[in-house]
């Protein structure tokens, strides 16, 4: 999405705050994006690594698995 900032006031306040310029605030968001949508590119890669691995777990296995860690805390009581 494209960053509409219809009070660019915030921007010019956000700057003043921080001591720094707006371009400086532009490229740290830009920086934090990529690296955030990167984590999410890089975590899809290792599940299909796994998938295509073998290295997975039915669901029902896995829920029945959490769902005797859950008994487990409180005592076995449902």
């Amino acid at each position: 999405a494209v960053a509409n900032f219809t009070d660019q006031d915030a921007v010019g306040r956000l700057a003043q705050g921080t001591r720094r310029s707006r371009a400086f605030l532009a490229s740290e968001a830009v920086e934090a994006y990529v690296d955030r949508e990167l984590e999410i590119i890089d975590g899809i890669q290792r599940g299909l690594a796994d998938v295509a691995a073998g290295r997975t777990v039915p669901h029902d296995e896995a829920m029945a698995e959490l769902q005797a860690a859950i008994d487990a805390t409180r005592g076995g009581k449902a």
